[in-house]
């Protein structure tokens, strides 16, 4: 040891400079805990509250319980290469014991410590699932056809456009976007939203889906803070035709692709030409390609399929149609015209 060499004056080791870096480890706590936290969270939706702000962004609740653990400590600011790892224990239905443990570098000496805490897990309403339990509603989506009532098909469309709706402004953020009745009736489909927003998100994607048109009636409900509260109604009529469905229109069959008011825009199941129709032009409709039996290709020859009938399994004979182009032993889509007695090629 040099005359200029330091030493330390309570253990008498070298030091560069007062205390060696073991003694001033000694002098500090790295690891202090509060004696609880608490976890506030929705009983009904597992929404989780942070300070005032209600999230959705829902984790394991392992990883929770060390998040929410790992909040309640506080390491000594001069800590380095920290690592930190959390045991549990459940000693109540509403109360988690932990015990946290710290390794660091204190003054480039090892150091580990442990404290305990304890989570407190307070089940409390949030601000959406309050709404919804009081009430609130901003809007109704009524899903209605003209001249008909609406089938099965446009039931599960609406009711799963609405869903995805839904779901998408929610991970967006828009915790009030939601729907608190998704109801189904005689004459369509009833979507009670929570926003106006959601509902017209929902009438908007639900025409462009299945045709026709909506249109919005509001309802003056109240007044806040000098504003007036309005409730919309969005009534959507869906069209007599929908997309998929074959008509006929001068003994000749069509799929209607697409709506436009009063014009259907078709494609010839014949030529295999798009082209358009007015309602008025449609003499009667045969089914929809969505209901098409499978035919299996007995033959082909020139201009002439062998089709095996899928309900009497008899051979029927049809002009080939220029778009298609069967394959003998392989099926194909038809629907049945019964007013006719006929296949129908519809791909």
């Amino acid at each position: 040891m040099t005359i200029q060499t330091s030493i330390c004056p309570r253990c008498g080791r070298p030091s560069e400079e007062g205390l060696c870096p073991q003694c001033r480890a000694a002098d500090v706590r790295l690891l202090t805990c509060e004696p609880f936290v608490t976890a506030v969270y929705c009983p009904v939706c597992e929404s989780q509250k942070r300070g005032k702000t209600w999230s959705d962004l829902q984790m394991p609740r392992e990883d929770l319980i060390a998040e929410m653990a790992v909040s309640a400590t506080s390491i000594h600011e001069d800590a380095k290469d920290i690592r930190v790892s959390v045991r549990a224990e459940e000693i109540a239905p509403n109360r988690t014991a932990c015990t946290v443990e710290v390794e660091a570098t204190l003054y480039t000496v090892p150091v580990r410590e442990t404290c305990r805490t304890e989570i407190r897990w307070q089940r409390e309403s949030c601000d959406r699932c309050s709404r919804i339990s009081g009430g609130y509603y901003e809007g109704i989506v009524q899903v209605r056809a003209m001249n008909r009532k609406i089938n099965a098909y446009e039931r599960e469309v609406a009711a799963k456009i609405a869903e995805q709706a839904e779901e998408s402004l929610q991970q967006s953020g828009d915790r009030f976007s939601f729907i608190s009745d998704l109801e189904d009736s005689k004459d369509g489909v009833d979507i009670t939203v929570g926003t106006q927003y959601l509902g017209q998100e929902i009438a908007r994607a639900i025409k462009g889906a299945l045709g026709g048109r909506f249109t919005t009636h509001p309802k003056l409900v109240g007044e806040k803070e000098g504003k007036a509260l309005y409730r919309i109604t969005y009534s959507i009529r869906l069209p007599f035709y929908q997309k998929g469905d074959v008509v006929v229109s001068r003994g000749g069959y069509f799929e209607v692709r697409d709506i436009d008011g009063q014009r259907l825009r078709v494609f010839d199941l014949q030529n295999g030409t798009a082209r358009t129709l007015a309602e008025g032009e449609v003499e009667r409709r045969i089914g929809n390609v969505r209901e098409a039996e499978s035919a299996l290709v007995v033959f082909t020859q020139p201009n002439l399929v062998g089709l095996m009938d899928p309900k009497t399994y008899r051979t029927r004979e049809l002009n080939t149609v220029p778009w298609t182009f069967p394959v003998e032993g392989q099926p194909i889509r038809v629907l049945r015209d019964e007013e006719q007695d006929r296949l129908v090629i519809v791909g």
